[in-house]
């Protein structure tokens, strides 16, 4: 998404009640206050496209053809006596997927697996020692 600002010229008579000096041009804005204008103008716009950036994961399960429990169950497969602690929906260089964080009893590492939301086959698995997590989790509070 592209956004573009223009600033036009407004004219308002902002009158002698403002406490704004009159701007030279008949009706219009001074100087000062045309650029606070355009200034939170520009914030605005920084925060709506902002927010449009992130798609919502109400608007991501739109676009899935895998169900969380459908893919929950291929990701157990590459973890057996697996145990998901945590699953989200996101995009990742460009795909659609479930991931999910799943631990197995007698070792503190964690295995991500990430499924396809699309496809449902496994796009990735990765183990997380107890350090690649702390530093995970750091970068996220970000």
């Amino acid at each position: 998404m592209h956004v573009i600002a223009v600033q036009a010229p407004l004219c308002y008579d902002l009158g002698n009640a403002s406490g704004l000096p009159r701007s030279p041009e008949p009706g219009g804005l001074t100087p000062k206050s045309g650029q606070l204008l355009t200034v939170g103008f520009a914030l605005v716009v920084g925060v709506v496209t902002t927010v449009q950036a992130q798609p919502s994961e109400a608007r991501l399960m739109k676009e899935t053809k895998v169900t969380k429990s459908q893919a929950e169950k291929t990701a157990l497969t590459k973890v057996p006596n697996g145990v998901i602690k945590s699953a989200e929906l996101e995009k990742e260089h460009g795909l659609l997927i479930w991931s999910f964080d799943i631990a197995k009893p007698g070792t503190k590492n964690i295995t991500e697996v990430q499924v396809d939301a699309k496809t449902g086959k496994i796009a990735s698995v990765q183990i997380e020692t107890p350090k690649d997590q702390a530093s995970e989790a750091a970068a996220d509070k970000r």
